[in-house]
């Protein structure tokens, strides 16, 4: 049945399926091409009569995946300039004051968009919530730094999103005064940095960090340098006008290229951070936009009255190593090489993580130690500057993939959230048959805290609870101390 609301920028012809009514593909901004490519987004376009938002509206420019990750993940391409879009779920367009949920993809700020199957948010209305997923701009258009353009261009296009939100979402039902923005990988990421930045301030009451937290920029220097090298490769100057004057195909082809030359030069330190941060397009510190690194303006207040909800997989890395075959070839002087350079005490290290995981192979040692450097302290950091205004949680429920070696992943809890495990889309990475009692209780505890703040568990404090979601769901204090500490001697602002 066709369903008809009023917005700012006109009229909205949107189509209800059951208890859900969905508005999809609504542009939150000008179409960013031609004169607007590289600028700041543009305030939206309004139009005349009815506009039709009943099918997904464009994707951005994206380098896309490469197998075996395009195989796991689904990455749909939708032609078409209007990317900077938002979908929107709601239970019912004449209520007031419901609570919003706001997401915001991954896709290491070079993939993703909010057209991937498993983001439908239809749940979400379902149970009483207004939710909304959007697009930002990718890669190089939305994160190089560019001489005559704005810094972070796709965090600014978030902000816009989420100044939409708070324009327009009262037409849909929600309340623009209990907003939660969430996100996973680079979309957590981006939480974090939201979390820190002043033009986010006051745009959302709660957030909502999976697999990403708030350590996740690179310098100004390290910008410079790959956005030098994206121009000679597509023989430009690194300005936005030059920039400007290559195809989108051909500046996509370049930088997918760069990025795996990147990839294979990173160990030889010849592109610094890199080596570590693993992403060149991912947000940098600009002084403005992003005035310094998230963890350390989030630890010093900025952010305080926002509540948080952070996680992590169990087993984050296995999703990079264990389908492009890496873990077979890992032995012991590997794992050992990688601790030296995250600047662990190796002998302690190893012995802490060999006592963890006793029966673990080199291969499996690895991950451990990748996914507690890359994601589980960067989050765990976050939650220490809190006070109590955090809650934590880890899903354990492993894939039975890859002979099960692909286990408690990255982006193995998305189709969970979201309960879609009905989705073809979803076996690509649970395998057949994923337990729906898991999705229930995850999803219900990101349903309670985005209406309450409250996701079921105490929050995170002295005994430093964390919920884990598994074949047995349950609260455990301090899960694997030993190998918390062998990251004691981090530098809490500058993972």
């Amino acid at each position: 049945m066709d369903v008809i609301v009023d917005i700012a920028q006109g009229r909205l012809r949107g189509q209800s399926a059951g208890p859900v009514t969905s508005f999809l593909g609504i542009p939150y901004a000008q179409a960013p091409f031609g004169r607007r490519r590289f600028a700041a987004p543009s305030p939206p376009p309004s139009w005349e009569g009815v506009r039709d938002a009943v099918t997904l509206g464009a994707t951005a420019p994206k380098i896309g995946y490469r197998p075996p990750i395009s195989e796991i993940l689904s990455e749909p391409v939708v032609p078409g300039e209007e990317c900077l879009n938002v979908n929107v779920w709601t239970p019912d367009v004449g209520a007031s004051g419901l609570p919003v949920f706001v997401w915001i993809h991954g896709g290491a700020f070079t993939n993703g968009s909010n057209a991937v199957p498993i983001y439908d948010a239809s749940a979400f209305a379902r149970d009483g919530i207004v939710a909304v997923t959007i697009n930002y701009r990718l890669g190089a258009d939305g994160f190089a730094r560019i001489e005559g353009a704005p810094a972070n261009r796709g965090l600014l296009d978030q902000v816009a999103a989420l100044e939409w939100v708070r324009d327009n979402i009262a037409s849909f039902g929600g309340d623009p005064a209990k907003v939660t923005v969430a996100g996973e990988s680079a979309g957590a990421m981006s939480v974090g940095t939201l979390l820190s930045m002043p033009r986010a301030e006051g745009l959302f009451q709660r957030a909502v960090l999976q697999s990403g937290a708030g350590n996740h920029v690179i310098t100004e220097a390290t910008a410079e340098k790959v956005a030098a090298a994206l121009a000679a490769a597509v023989g430009a100057s690194a300005t936005a006008e030059g920039l400007a004057s290559v195809p989108v195909d051909a500046f996509v082809d370049a930088q997918r290229d760069l990025g795996d030359r990147i990839t294979a030069e990173a160990p030889t330190g010849a592109w610094g951070e890199l080596a570590f941060k693993m992403m060149p397009f991912e947000p940098y510190i600009d002084g403005d936009v992003v005035p310094a690194l998230p963890y350390t303006r989030i630890a010093q207040g900025a952010g305080s009255d926002v509540d948080i909800l952070i996680g992590t997989t169990s087993e984050e890395f296995a999703f990079f190593l264990v389908p492009a075959g890496v873990t077979a070839y890992v032995d012991e002087a590997r794992v050992r090489a990688v601790l030296g350079a995250y600047g662990a005490d190796v002998d302690e290290a190893v012995d802490a993580y060999r006592a963890q995981l006793p029966d673990a192979t080199p291969g499996e040692l690895l991950i451990a130690v990748m996914t507690d450097w890359f994601f589980r302290i960067p989050a765990l950091r976050i939650v220490e500057s809190r006070a109590g205004r955090a809650f934590v949680y880890e899903f354990t429920w492993r894939s039975p993939l890859f002979d099960g070696r692909l286990g408690a992943c990255h982006a193995l809890e998305i189709p969970f959230v979201f309960d879609v495990l009905d989705k073809p889309e979803t076996a690509r990475i649970t395998g057949a048959n994923p337990p729906q009692k898991i999705a229930d209780e995850m999803h219900r505890a990101w349903i309670d805290f985005v209406r309450d703040g409250a996701p079921g568990w105490v929050p995170y404090g002295s005994d430093r609870s964390v919920m884990q979601f598994g074949e047995q769901s349950s609260v455990a204090d301090d899960p694997r101390p030993s190998t918390r500490e062998v990251w004691r001697f981090v530098n809490r602002q500058s993972e």
